[in-house]
């Protein structure tokens, strides 16, 4: 006999545990260096149906713009805490970890996505937004980038190896 109340309480209880997780590690350290934690949850829900939720976060600390040595924590994966009711939830698609490269001549996209070759991406770009999409098979990314600055699409290159999307703004 299984307590519905223990089954159901344990994985809420964990996805709401991450999401005060990410919230705290802005807090995190004075030293320039980068950490990277993720996991995988697997369960079922009260109708017997699979769930599988990816969490993870990188946490970078830099100096900003002002000088100021300041955290930011990235989250990734496919669970996303409700902002107004404070409940997390495993979403269809997973949230890639990206990297963002502000260089003179041009800026560089870096996103890992497990399992994604070239033929499996989608980009639209609008002005200042780059939207991410790939799917194959059950693996299913999405991400929507706010750029440093407005880009054309034929200034846009890119280009998929082994899972990582490498894509070129000029």
């Amino acid at each position: 006999m299984v307590d519905k109340k223990t089954d159901s309480g344990g994985i809420e209880g964990i996805l709401r545990g991450l999401g005060d997780l990410v919230e705290k590690l802005g807090d995190l350290a004075e030293t320039g260096e980068q950490l990277k934690r993720e996991g995988v949850i697997e369960s079922k829900t009260s109708g017997g149906r699979d769930v599988k939720g990816v969490y993870g976060f990188t946490v970078k600390v830099g100096l900003g713009e002002d000088g100021e040595s300041k955290p930011k924590v990235e989250p990734f994966g496919n669970i996303r805490r409700d902002e107004e009711t404070g409940a997390s939830t495993v979403q269809e698609f997973t949230e890639p970890m990206v990297d963002v490269f502000d260089e003179d001549a041009h800026v560089q996209v870096v996103a890992e996505m497990p399992g994604i070759s070239k033929e499996d991406v989608q980009l639209e770009l609008h002005g200042d937004v780059l939207d991410i999409r790939a799917e194959r098979g059950d693996k299913k990314y999405r991400k929507e980038l706010l750029l440093p600055r407005s880009f054309g699409a034929d200034g846009m290159a890119y280009s998929c190896r082994n899972g990582i999307l490498e894509v070129t703004l000029r």
